[in-house]
């Protein structure tokens, strides 16, 4: 896990100290080490937190034997011994023992071809003097980010492992993308490729660009396979324990401490009894056992493995206290709620190792979630004709909202126009009315995911809705609060399900074998089964559950959002009555709006942050008191 920013600039040529303050401004992606290349034209900067190869022949920016090429680059490259083999072979000479330095070779040898070769995680520039161009690529799955824009003054380019490191690039024009905020207030995460700050794009997962000469061009390397043409359980076990085994191995590969993150579920259950480290790290809350506090099961299995666990009990004022911080690293307003005790967790395990595996994708792959579930009521609701069932939910959606409405309002709706991902938050039509006029717009949640539907066109419904996560929710909320959340404590976070190797395997599982009338993840549960205890296995999905419902009906945390709410900076974007409708009727027991509360709270605190504060660090105050002040650095 480091940190990379850069910009090519062909009108001017910029002081050494403007490279040298972007890196500053993410500095906790790479405490151990940092410099940079500049020529006039480009310049690339790297923080660097060591993992693979120590000594300071593998810091960055490294250049190829004849100093054409130049590489920064984020990530890890498991498979780098057997590239570097290779390369040797055909002529290449190494000067570190590190993964990073495949990749220049790589391209050297194979241009953008070796992106093909490459297992893990990474985002990587590389400039070429020779032909005054720059080369930007991102990982198949999204697992670390990369930002762009050319929202300058004079239209330099500038890239960065985070968006906080552009503000000291004095051509760089901040503005808030007012068209990022309905779409957000549906998704809970940044969902539009532009990012909340207008001009400011994501390079897709399983993408690379080329930039020269104020051209972009973009390519697609990677897209995700569903095959569907294992169908038998035995057979599928033994591939996923073969390719599990295999893929944690590599994730290992470490010349630091590696330990792993450990709740009570299956996903991160599996992967800490296939690596077996020395340490596991748990989060609960105080007061709260159950469902919000699995630490004893986590502590349990540690035990049984003989493993330290260590955990932590996270309070409400703790929790309040840390949302402007998280908010900051997180670059853009994000609202799930585990993205809190992520950071917690992190903060836990950077006190004992610097590299951390997780349980990330493992449900987009393996068909984790509820939703892929065809129940048989609904199959069998199914077997009526379409249209019929059309007319039936369209005069359902007139009639009281029950479970049978419900049941059949969906039952005559494609899976394109009901299903937009894990985390829908507000409906449109609530988005719309709790916004003011120029905030609303029309990226309807249908209209985002249309083009990756399209691509699914032909596939069964659980096959269209895990691809769907696949290409937007597990890039844009899960890997995005994963990888903000482990960079904050300067930690490496690691994700053996999203392999290359895990994916083809995962592909090749029919429907039934992914989630049915028995089980989610129903493959993945039976294969682990031949590792863990059963009780472990048959675990259902919990995630990070937070006591938000509750605490939203204390005192002084209903206060605290309650000055939020009444703010001027909220009465530009929202009906601000609406919103203390929403935060009354919840306070006061007569509903459950504890998700629409916590979504806009989180985005006015992150807007507060970048727009009014101008991105400056928040510091905490170290005890909750329920007061908006904050001090910044």
């Amino acid at each position: 896990m480091c940190g990379i920013v850069g910009y090519v600039n062909e009108n001017q040529v910029l002081e050494e100290s403007v490279i040298q303050a972007m890196m500053e401004r993410i500095h906790h992606r790479g405490p151990d080490d940092g410099d940079y290349y500049t020529d006039g034209t480009a310049s690339l900067g790297f923080r660097r937190l060591s993992i693979i190869d120590m000594s300071s022949s593998a810091n960055q920016p490294m250049m190829n034997e004849d100093g054409r090429f130049i590489l920064t680059f984020n990530g890890e490259i498991y498979n780098f011994h057997s590239l570097k083999d290779d390369l040797i072979s055909k002529g290449h000479q190494f000067e570190s023992h590190t993964d990073s330095e495949v990749i220049l070779h790589g391209y050297e040898e194979y241009g953008v071809e070796i992106l093909q070769k490459l297992r893990g995680m990474f985002a990587f520039a590389i400039w070429d003097k020779q032909e005054k161009e720059m080369i930007l690529a991102r990982d198949p799955f999204g697992i670390k980010p990369l930002y762009y824009t050319e929202s300058t003054k004079d239209g330099s380019f500038v890239y960065g492992s985070e968006i906080k490191s552009f503000f000291p690039y004095p051509l760089f024009i901040k503005r808030f993308n007012e068209d990022a905020l309905e779409p957000y207030l549906t998704f809970q995460y940044s969902a539009l490729d532009q990012t909340f700050f207008k001009g400011v794009h994501k390079l897709k997962p399983g993408h690379y660009m080329i930039y020269k000469k104020g051209q972009i061009e973009t390519h697609e390397y990677w897209n995700p396979e569903f095959t569907e043409t294992q169908d038998k359980l035995s057979d599928a076990i033994d591939s996923i324990n073969e390719v599990m085994k295999d893929s944690v191995q590599y994730h290992k590969i470490s010349d630091v401490k590696v330990g792993s993150f450990l709740s009570g579920g299956i996903d991160s259950s599996y992967i800490t009894t296939l690596l077996k480290p020395e340490n596991t790290f748990s989060v609960g809350f105080k007061e709260y056992e159950g469902i919000f506090n699995e630490t004893n099961l986590a502590e349990d299995l540690s035990q049984q493995l003989g493993i330290q666990n260590h955990k932590k009990l996270i309070t409400g004022d703790e929790f309040f206290n840390k949302i402007p911080e998280i908010q900051y690293h997180m670059d853009e307003p994000h609202a799930n709620l585990s993205s809190v005790p992520l950071y917690f967790l992190a903060e836990l395990a950077k006190k004992h190792v610097t590299v951390v595996l997780s349980g990330e994708g493992a449900d987009e792959l393996f068909g984790g979630y509820e939703w892929y579930r065809i129940s048989e009521k609904q199959k069998i609701y199914e077997t009526i004709p379409f249209p019929v069932r059309r007319v039936i939910s369209k005069v359902g959606q007139r009639l009281p909202q029950n479970k049978i409405t419900n049941f059949l309002v969906k039952g005559g709706q494609k899976i394109e126009e009901k299903f937009v991902g894990q985390a829908k938050v507000f409906t449109t039509e609530d988005a719309q009315n709790v916004l003011k006029k120029p905030y609303r717009n029309q990226h309807t949640p249908q209209q985002i995911l249309a083009p990756t539907y399209k691509r699914v066109g032909k596939s069964n419904d659980s096959t269209k809705m895990q691809y769907a996560d696949i290409k937007h929710w597990l890039p844009g909320d899960i890997l995005q609060k994963a990888d903000k959340m482990s960079s904050a404590h300067s930690l490496e976070l690691r994700v053996p399900f999203l392999d290359k190797e895990v994916m083809k395997v995962a592909g090749t599982l029919a429907p039934s074998l992914r989630a049915n009338n028995k089980d989610t993840k129903f493959a993945l549960r039976q294969a682990a089964k031949t590792v863990l205890p059963d009780e472990w296995a048959n675990r259902p999905k919990v995630g990070f559950p937070v006591p938000i419902r509750d605490w939203l009906r204390q005192d002084k945390y209903y206060n605290h959002v309650k000055q939020v709410f009444e703010s001027d900076h909220a009465a530009q974007f929202f009906q601000t009555q609406e919103l203390l409708r929403y935060l009354n009727e919840h306070y006061e027991n007569k509903g459950n709006h504890h998700r629409y509360i916590w979504t806009v709270f989180v985005f006015l605190t992150w807007y507060e942050i970048y727009f009014i504060h101008d991105g400056e660090f928040p510091h905490s105050t170290g005890s909750f008191t329920g007061d908006r002040e904050l001090v910044y650095s």
